[in-house]
C-alpha cells in the first residue's frame, strides 16, 4: 500500500527533509502505511526511516511533534460504509430529499479511535483486529446483544454474531472497550439484556462502559419492523435490569459500568441519578448523565456568579429553543437563575419534532423549520435573542438536519439566533450575558 502527499507543512520536519506534494508515501520504519492510523502510530518516533516510491529519507524530530504531511483525505483512505440492516437504524427512517451525505451509514473502526463512532465490527478482518491490539487503541463497539443469532437477526447480517469473536480477542488483549446497546423492546431486552450484560460485565476491566439506549422512531419506518417505543411500565422494567448490574459491579469494583441513558428515566417518570452516580461520564456522547452534567455545571456556576454584585441589577430577556427531553431541565435551570437574579428573564421554548415525527424528542434533531412554524406565531415573547444547542447543526456549519441555516430562522423570527455549546457553564454566561 501506499498514499500519494498533496501537501507539506512549511517548516515542518518532512519540509526540512525535502519531502514534497506528489511524493507517494510507502512506509515508516519499515511499516507499510495505507491510512491515518498506520500514519500516526508510527509517525510518532523521534526517528523516522520514510521510505517514499523514489527515495528513502531519514528525519529527526520530537516524539509526538507532527511529520507535516499533508493527505487528500482526513483518513488517508475511502470511509467504510456500513454493512448491515439493523432494524433501529436511524438512517433508514430518514425522509428522502435530504442532502445525500445524511444518508452515508458509517461502520468505520478509524472512526471509532479518532473520533468516538460507535462500529459493529462487521466491516473488520482478522488482520485490522491484529492491528487494533498491536496499537493498544481504545474502541467502541455497537453490541446490542451477545447472542450471535438474535444479533444476525437484529443487524439483518448474518456475519454479525460471528463477529462477536473480536469483541472477546480485544478484551482479553486488553484494549479498552465501550460497548452500546440499543435496546428495542420484545427483541433484546429482558432475559436478553440480563445475558447481554452478565457477558460484557464479565469482560471488565476491558470492557469500561456500558450504555443501554432506547431505540428512536421516526414518522418514516415504511417497510421496517414493527416495533413498540418504550413506555413507562417497560421503561422502568429496563433500568430495573440494568440498576441491578450496576450496583453488583460498584459493590465489587467501585465502578457501576452499565448505565441507562436519561431518556429511561424520562420515560419510565423516574428521578435522575445523582450526580456522582455516573463517575467519569463515559457514555455522557451517548446520552448517559447529560441531564445531571448540565445541571450540575449550571448550578455550580451560578453559585459562584451570586458573588458578583455587576449582574444583580442586569436585566436580560431572551429565550432558548429546545427539544421535548431537555425542555423541562432548562425551565428548571432558568427557573432557578430567576429565582436569585429577579431581572432575568429566559422563555424556554420546547420544540415539537414535527419533521422527524412526535416521537423524536432530542434536541439535536430539531430542524429550522420546525423552530420557525412554532415559534414565529409567539415571536413577540422571544425577546432579543433565541439560544439554541449547536448540536441542532452539522458539525463546524449553521445548517440544521433540513437545510434550514441560522440566517434562515434569524430572518423569521427577526432576532439574533445563538448556537451554544452543550455545557451548564456555557449556558449560564450565555443567559446572563449583557
Amino acid at each position: 500500500m501506499s498514499v500519494k502527499i498533496i501537501g507539506v507543512t512549511p517548516c515542518s520536519p518532512a519540509a526540512k527533509a525535502g519531502i514534497k506534494a506528489g511524493d507517494t508515501l510507502v512506509s515508516i520504519n519499515g511499516n507499510a502505511i495505507s491510512d491515518v492510523l498506520d500514519y500516526q502510530f508510527y509517525a510518532t518516533d523521534s526517528k523516522l526511516a520514510i521510505q517514499l516510491e523514489d527515495r528513502k529519507v531519514k528525519i529527526k524530530k520530537d516524539e509526538y511533534d507532527d511529520l507535516g504531511l499533508e493527505f487528500e483525505t482526513y483518513l488517508m483512505d475511502k470511509k467504510r460504509s456500513c454493512r448491515n440492516k439493523c432494524v433501529f437504524c436511524f438512517i433508514d427512517q430518514l425522509p428522502k430529499g435530504m442532502r445525500e451525505t445524511l444518508y452515508f451509514k458509517d461502520d468505520d473502526d478509524r472512526l471509532s479511535f479518532l473520533q468516538g463512532n460507535y462500529i459493529t465490527m462487521t466491516n473488520l478482518t482478522q488482520e485490522e483486529v491484529n492491528r487494533i491490539i498491536k496499537m493498544k487503541l481504545k474502541v467502541n463497539i455497537s453490541v446490542h446483544t451477545t447472542n450471535p443469532e438474535l444479533r444476525n437477526k437484529m443487524t439483518g447480517n448474518r456475519f454479525a454474531g460471528d463477529c462477536l469473536k473480536y469483541l472477546y480477542q480485544l478484551a482479553e488483549a486488553g484494549n479498552e472497550l465501550n460497548c452500546q446497546l440499543v435496546l428495542c423492546p420484545g427483541w433484546n431486552d429482558g432475559e436478553e439484556l440480563k445475558k447481554t450484560l452478565s457477558d460484557l460485565t464479565a469482560l471488565y476491566p476491558a470492557v469500561e462502559s456500558i450504555a443501554c439506549v432506547p431505540i428512536g422512531e421516526t414518522k418514516y419506518r415504511e417497510g421496517l419492523a414493527d416495533i413498540p417505543l418504550y413506555n413507562q411500565e417497560t421503561a422502568g422494567q429496563v433500568i430495573d435490569i440494568i440498576e441491578e448490574f450496576g450496583d453488583r459491579m460498584e459493590k465489587e469494583h467501585g465502578n457501576r459500568v452499565v448505565y441507562p441513558a436519561d431518556e429511561f428515566f424520562l420515560i419510565a417518570q423516574r428521578e435522575m441519578p445523582d450526580y456522582e452516580y455516573y463517575g467519569d461520564f463515559d457514555q455522557y456522547e451517548n446520552g448517559v448523565g447529560m441531564w445531571k452534567s448540565l445541571e450540575h455545571e449550571f448550578m455550580e456556576g451560578l453559585a459562584d456568579k451570586k458573588e458578583y454584585n455587576e449582574i444583580h441589577n442586569l436585566v436580560v430577556n431572551r429565550s432558548i429553543a429546545t427539544g421535548k427531553l431537555a425542555a423541562p431541565l432548562l425551565q428548571k435551570l432558568a427557573d432557578s437563575l430567576k429565582a436569585d437574579f429577579p431581572n432575568v428573564h429566559i422563555n424556554v421554548f420546547s420544540i415539537r419534532n414535527d419533521f422527524f415525527g412526535e416521537t423524536i424528542t432530542v434536541a439535536g434533531l430539531v430542524t429550522g423549520q420546525d423552530i420557525i412554524k412554532q415559534l414565529v406565531p409567539v415571536k413577540d415573547k422571544i425577546g432579543t435573542e433565541l439560544i439554541i444547542p449547536n448540536t441542532m447543526l452539522r458539525a463546524n456549519s449553521d445548517v440544521f438536519l433540513d437545510d434550514t441555516t441560522v440566517g434562515d430562522v434569524e430572518k423569521a423570527l427577526g432576532v439574533r439566533v445563538t448556537p451554544i455549546v452543550v455545557d451548564g457553564y456555557e449556558l449560564l454566561d450565555n443567559m446572563t450575558r449583557c
